[in-house]
C-alpha cells in the first residue's frame, strides 16, 4: 500500500510540473476596474497578459451584458458577446456554430398551419 501512494504522489508531482509550464501558468492580471453600486448595477473589466480580456455590467438578479475575447490555439482571435435576462442567456460570436437555413417547403407549411388553423368542433 505504501509503495502505490508514493508511487501516485509522484505522478501527481511530476504531472504538475509538466502542467505547470503551459504558456498560460504565469499569466498576470494586467487591468482590473470594478465598480459596484448600492442599487445593485455593476460593471468589470479585466485584461489578462496573456491577451484574455472580460468585460461585463448589468444590474444583479435582472440583466447583464458582457464579454471576453482570447487567442485559440491555432492563432484565431475568438470574441464572444453576450446578454442575459429573464428571456435566458443569449451569446453571439462569429466562431459559433450556426442552425442551416431553413428549406422553402417547410417554411411554406409553416405559414399554411399559422393560416388554417385547425379548431375541432364539440
Amino acid at each position: 500500500m505504501h509503495k502505490f501512494l508514493t508511487l501516485a504522489v509522484v505522478v501527481v508531482v511530476a504531472a504538475c510540473g509538466v502542467f505547470a509550464e503551459t504558456p498560460d501558468a504565469h499569466a498576470e492580471t494586467v487591468h482590473y476596474v470594478s465598480n459596484i453600486e448600492k442599487d445593485g448595477k455593476y460593471s468589470y473589466n479585466f485584461e489578462i497578459s496573456n491577451g484574455i480580456t472580460v468585460q461585463e455590467e448589468g444590474t444583479a438578479g435582472q440583466a447583464v451584458k458582457g464579454g471576453f475575447a482570447y487567442q485559440s490555439p491555432e492563432q484565431e482571435l475568438i470574441q464572444l458577446a453576450y446578454t442575459a435576462d429573464a428571456s435566458g442567456f443569449h451569446p453571439s460570436g462569429s466562431h459559433l456554430p450556426t442552425p442551416p437555413p431553413i428549406p422553402a417547403d417547410i417554411i411554406k407549411s409553416i405559414e399554411y398551419q399559422r393560416t388554417h388553423f385547425y379548431q375541432p368542433e364539440y
